[in-house]
């Protein structure tokens, strides 16, 4: 068998085969390997809310510098690279056409984008970030990122442009909108003055309320083209593939495409609620946020109903049940979102965890589920081997990662809850009935319980790196590989 790395190597010399898929590779690799990072420090982060002792004396493993190092981890590294692994994937299967501008292009889309990853995740161990609500890196490293993101638009609209489909498929629509959207929010949010060219320190352009707005601009489409229009680009292409079904309505997804575009862009003002920005942006944003329960639904019925007729093969196949389960969480927290965006149900919910718990059932529920999908699906075929290691432990992968968002996401809507009761309950004196710290004291419970929840879910993508290791050596194992060989051996009854 061939080792991992012979694998990753070894060029693709049959004639039919005309796509790069060495950088498809390389990129499922880096998301692998950087979600196991993103999870463990998130899980290791959590653990230190929950027992402030492990903040240790040393200033770059505390929870504020460790804290950006998670969340760019997970949504940049891991989120950045499995979006690029299955848009390079997809547009050339799509467009039956390899990527334009040939292999040292896309070799240097690569590897600068994981140098950008390293840039960043070290300055903010290093302290050394804009100071700002996602304490973004500083201007180098935004620089940096222009170029390669730049590249990446080049690579990907150069490959549409030459296809020799005709037809330009709804994933390529959900890429494109992605890229093209997350360039625009990620220069106008980061720009910003150096204080001199030989040093890391520089100031924002925008100030106050205004600085507030582009952020929350920023950081609402980061979720809404980022974490979302770029991975319902995989759930169009991954969904009807292992479903093996054609997409439920075509129609639809246009529909669902541009309606999301549209709106999506208005939505982040309900982040200001009760701030010093105007009324009329916090209702417009408010607005916005509740007519996208429309598309976002469409979507979700869309990827559901595409199992029409199909619906047994969740019973056998737990990647298509990765795939599924992640289109329910996209509907559960398409519809939490808008909810939350209501200014009465807003002024409970904000600054509170139940805001860490809807965040992170799509993050984890969507956005890392159908990731989880889309590798199994993967994997198999850039490693030109047979199957996946094992069905068996892909299930295991399923059912404790399950677990473990059932327990975190739970647990953060409990204590979220709680916590905004207990900052807005009053004595009858008219005085705050609990203070700060009695709220802290009563969240812990519940911190602990979002830890142990963190834990089986790195412990079940710990399961997916070994099968995904397994696979590409191309591996089998045995006790689901003899009743294969078996059945085909037996002989029809006469």
């Amino acid at each position: 068998m061939a080792t991992l790395a012979t694998a990753i190597s070894t060029p693709r010399e049959t004639a039919v085969e005309t796509y790069n898929e060495d950088v498809v590779r390389w990129f499922a690799i880096a998301t692998v390997f950087w979600g196991v990072v993103g999870f463990i420090v998130g899980t290791f982060i959590a653990f230190q809310l929950a027992f402030p002792v492990l903040n240790f004396d040393l200033e770059w493993t505390t929870f504020g510098r460790l804290r950006p190092v998670h969340t760019s981890a997970v949504i940049f590294a891991f989120g950045g690279n499995a979006l690029l692994t299955t848009s390079l994937y997809v547009v050339q299967r799509t467009c039956r056409t390899s990527l334009f501008g040939g292999p040292w292009l896309a070799t240097f889309l690569f590897w600068g984008y994981q140098l950008f990853i390293v840039m960043a995740a070290t300055g903010y161990v290093a302290g050394i970030t804009q100071s700002r609500e996602y304490a973004e890196p500083e201007w180098y490293v935004d620089l940096w990122l222009t170029i390669v993101w730049v590249v990446y638009f080049i690579v990907f609209f150069g490959t549409i442009l030459k296809r020799k489909e005709p037809h330009i498929y709804v994933a390529n629509w959900f890429y494109l909108a992605f890229i093209v959207t997350v360039a625009m929010l990620h220069i106008v949010n980061n720009l910003a003055v150096p204080v001199s060219w030989l040093g890391a320190k520089s100031y924002s352009l925008f100030a106050g309320v205004q600085d507030a707005l582009t952020q929350w601009w920023y950081g609402h489409n980061a979720v809404g083209f980022f974490l979302t229009a770029g991975f319902l680009g995989i759930m169009y292409y991954f969904v009807p593939k292992q479903a093996e079904r054609p997409v439920y309505s075509y129609r639809l997804s246009i529909v669902h495409f541009w309606a999301l575009i549209f709106l999506y862009i208005w939505a982040g003002p309900h982040h200001l609620h009760f701030t010093a920005l105007p009324d009329w942006a916090q209702v417009l944003g408010m607005t916005f946020s509740v007519m996208l329960w429309m598309p976002s639904w469409g979507g979700m019925i869309n990827g559901l109903m595409t199992l029409s007729g199909a619906w047994d093969k969740l019973r056998t196949d737990p990647v298509l049940r990765f795939l599924v389960v992640a289109v329910a969480f996209y509907g559960m927290s398409t519809f939490e979102g808008p909810l939350m965006s209501i200014r009465q149900v807003n002024a409970l919910s904000h600054y509170t965890d139940w805001t860490v718990g809807h965040a992170h059932s799509g993050a984890l529920g969507w956005v890392a589920f159908v990731t989880f999908g889309a590798l199994y699906y993967l994997f198999p075929r850039l490693f030109k081997v047979k199957r996946l290691y094992s069905l068996q432990l892909v299930e295991w992968h399923f059912w404790i990662a399950t677990l473990g968002i059932v327990l975190y996401v739970t647990s953060m809507w409990v204590s979220g809850i709680m916590q905004g009761l207990m900052w807005r309950s009053y004595d009858s004196l008219g005085f705050l009935q609990f203070s700060f710290v009695e709220t802290v004291e009563a969240m812990h419970p519940f911190y602990v319980i979002r830890a142990f929840g963190g834990v089986l879910f790195t412990l079940g993508a710990l399961v997916m790196v070994y099968n995904l290791y397994r696979t590409a050596r191309g591996d089998i194992r045995a006790e689901e590989a003899m009743p294969v060989a078996a059945a085909v051996r037996v002989a029809p009854a006469e």
